[in-house]
Order: C-alpha cells, then sequence, then structure tokens
C-alpha cells in the first residue's frame, strides 16, 4: 500500500516538509542548469500542486536563488548546509521536489528523461523510459 503523502528534509534536518497525493509526475532532467544544480548527471524531481505542500519546519533557513537569464529556474537550498529543498516553481503552478531530499519513498516513479539532448557523455542510460529532446510536448 502507498503512503497518501511523503515527507523530505535538508541534510542537517533544520528544514521538513511533507507533501500529499496525487503527485503530479516524477522526471530525471539533463539540462545544464539541474546538473549544475544538484551536482550530478541529472536532477530528479517530484512535483505536486502548491496546495498540496507543507513546510513542518525550517522555512526561514531557505535561500533562494533565482537565474536572471532564466523565465522558470531557480534554486532554494538549506542557508545552513547548502541542501537543494522543494520550491515553487517561478509563476506558482507547482512545487518542485527535489527526489534527494525525500525521506520517505514516493508512490510513483521517473516516467521520462527530459533535455535528453543536453546529456552529458558519461550520463547514466535511458533504463527504457521516454526520453525527449527538451520539455515533453504534453
Amino acid at each position: 500500500m502507498h503512503e497518501s503523502k511523503i515527507q523530505g528534509s535538508c541534510l542537517c534536518g533544520a528544514i521538513t516538509f511533507e507533501a500529499d497525493a496525487p503527485f503530479q509526475k516524477m522526471i530525471h532532467c539533463h539540462c545544464s542548469r539541474c546538473r549544475k544544480s544538484s551536482g550530478t548527471g541529472h536532477a530528479t524531481n517530484l512535483t505536486v500542486d502548491p496546495g498540496q505542500f507543507r513546510w513542518l519546519s525550517g522555512e526561514a533557513a531557505i535561500r533562494q536563488y533565482d537565474l536572471p537569464s532564466a523565465k522558470r529556474f531557480s534554486k532554494w537550498f538549506c542557508g545552513h548546509c547548502g541542501c537543494p529543498v522543494p520550491r515553487l516553481a517561478r509563476g506558482g503552478a507547482m512545487m518542485i521536489i527535489p527526489a534527494g531530499a525525500l525521506d520517505t519513498v514516493p508512490p510513483i516513479t521517473p516516467t521520462d528523461h527530459i533535455f535528453w539532448a543536453s546529456k552529458t557523455p558519461w550520463g547514466c542510460p535511458d533504463g527504457g523510459l521516454p526520453t525527449h529532446a527538451g520539455y515533453p510536448e504534453s
């Protein structure tokens, strides 16, 4: 049986959060911004409607960086440990939750690889998931 909510935290535990199901999607993003932001070959993110998301502690410790040259990209992180934390998408349509910050197993798994055209030569294989050069059309 899958849990109806997920919980997560930053590395030092100062920031904690939870989100209720249903979850919109979980994807692997290979764009250069996500790679730099996560320090890995891709970022895996889960999305949820903002009304289903709650900060449980540490909201005052969140720091935010909005990339000036980007319409959509920003990074929220713990001001104590630097760990990526969930962020409200610029425009407010969804909360983007870094899967690595989860403390519970989500009831969904990744469905797609986006920005596959930006993938590094040393990145992971597709694992049989659909790949998209940029954002999916739907």
